[in-house]
């Protein structure tokens, strides 16, 4: 593998034609932690990951070597991206990995299924919540209830950081920062654009575009290093991210979080959309969904029955103790499986149907 200080920038056009999801990807791609020298067949597990995952992935990549004789997983075989990146690096690159791990679960379905992946597996959940910093008066006495009202506040104070959001063409969390912000909206007065209106002009027929002075484009992987030196106050991330990190967070409303699958919930992000790049350079919409993790032994892996076996202990009780911890992620077991007769054999028992409500999503 060439050195990871080596740089290769790429722009990717990740193409789609379900379900309204169409993206173009730009980043800077290393390599594939597969072409590490060392990654001798069916030795050395290597593991292209959602960047939330990047904590939690490689506790469980160490429990797997405790487990698995002769087998290896090291930091230099393991790549933790944000989850278009995961995908196009895939399907574009020829990026190879044992294990591919998103945290959309449509994009498995729509990206790399049928030609670079077979199935998916849905392994858990993590809501939306709001990072902040306690240190800002503004955000006295935030709740549930009153985060957005709060955050408000907070980047109308002079002098005070603005809110840090992510490219919704580029990255899951930002476009799911977007529709917790508008479903705020409509459970407080039936109006997507209370608080949306605030950070964002635009996103109908066009991209949104952060308000100046309001919120400030940003990585979500650098997320917690802007906090804490004050260059944003807040931002809206995953769960898994603000309990790995250590951050002060408040929780929303389930529908809110995107943590909701009721027949309510369905319905409330059934009104709402987000525009995004598509990969023909147009436009594209994308609509809310539940934040579910997915993930799959792709195709070219060069090692599948190890991919197939860090599955496996995904969906253990030894895995769910590793990505529950502290709240992190909820756990999905068994596993939502949307191709049942592409199912590897040693994962059979750990896996079932997606519920009915998923299923119009995958398609």
């Amino acid at each position: 593998m060439a050195s990871r200080a080596v740089v290769v920038v790429v722009v990717i056009l990740a193409a789609t034609g379900a379900a309204g999801l169409g993206f173009v990807a730009g980043y800077a791609y290393r390599t594939s932690p597969a072409n590490n020298p060392a990654a001798v067949e069916n030795s050395t597990l290597s593991i292209l990951g959602a960047g939330t995952l990047n904590t939690l992935f490689p506790q469980l990549a160490r429990q797997f070597v405790n487990d698995t004789p002769n087998a290896s997983a090291p930091t230099a075989a393991q790549m933790y991206e944000g989850s278009l990146d995961v995908t196009t690096a895939i399907a574009s690159l020829g990026a190879k990995a044992d294990v591919a791990a998103v945290a959309d679960f449509r994009l498995i379905p729509h990206l790399l299924e049928p030609a670079s992946a077979g199935f998916e597996v849905v392994f858990g959940s993590t809501p939306e919540v709001l990072v902040y910093d306690p240190s800002l008066p503004a955000f006295g006495g935030i709740n549930s209830s009153n985060w957005a009202e709060k955050l408000v506040e907070d980047v109308g104070t002079p002098g005070n950081a603005p809110f840090g959001v992510w490219n919704a063409s580029t990255d899951p969390n930002g476009y799911n920062e977007i529709f917790s912000l508008q479903l705020q909206g409509l459970l407080e007065n039936g109006s997507a654009g209370t608080y949306y209106d605030t950070f964002y002009s635009g996103g109908s027929t066009s991209p949104a575009v952060p308000v100046p002075g309001k919120a400030l484009i940003e990585k979500e992987s650098q997320a917690a290093t802007l906090l804490r030196t004050g260059v944003i106050s807040a931002f809206i991330s995953y769960r898994a991210y603000a309990v790995v990190n250590h951050l002060p967070y408040v929780g929303f409303d389930p529908t809110v979080g995107l943590a909701a699958n009721n027949s309510s919930a369905l319905t409330d992000y059934a009104k709402l959309s987000t525009t995004v790049l598509s990969a023909s350079g147009g436009f594209t919409p994308v609509v809310p969904a539940p934040v579910l993790f997915a993930i799959t032994v792709p195709r070219d892996a060069p090692n599948p029955s190890l991919g197939a076996a860090f599955l496996h202990l995904v969906l253990s009780p030894q895995g769910s103790a590793i990505l529950g911890a502290g709240g992190a992620f909820t756990p999905i077991v068994p596993g939502w499986i949307d191709t049942p007769n592409a199912v590897p054999p040693v994962i059979a028992p750990d896996v079932t149907a997606p519920p009915a409500w998923a299923a119009p999503f995958l398609r």
